[in-house]
């Protein structure tokens, strides 16, 4: 089951500084041995709510791999180029069985509730 990276990325003063590109220079290079692709970088369009910045989307085989590459020691020399130059929050999210419906979550929780409550 695939695991995809979402960064919510602000760069003070939108524009990336010389530590900043070298991130991005050095980073493509540690997610590719875990299987770590990127499917989505940039701007966003805001339908509802607020999102300042921009989003990462990235995809990898399972967590396992995820987090073997953001643990990894090459990822961690290079993690601080990001960190001190900009504001990301990580996450981290296991994609859907096949056969997911959001009716049937909503008929999950539901029965769920309903025990809960006996």
């Amino acid at each position: 089951m695939s695991t995809y990276l979402i960064n919510h990325l602000r760069i003070p003063g939108d524009i990336p500084n010389e530590a900043g590109l070298s991130y991005l220079e050095q980073v493509e290079a540690t997610a590719k041995p875990y299987g770590g692709k990127w499917l989505a970088n940039g701007e966003v369009t805001v339908v509802e709510g607020a999102w300042p910045g921009l989003v990462v989307l990235m995809e990898f085989p399972d967590r396992t791999a995820a987090r073997q590459w953001y643990d990894s020691a090459a990822y961690q020399d290079i993690r601080p180029l990001r960190t001190n130059n900009s504001i990301s929050d990580i996450v981290l999210i296991d994609s859907l069985p096949p056969d997911y419906t959001v009716k049937g979550f909503a008929q999950q929780v539901r029965a769920a509730v309903s025990q809960y409550r006996k």
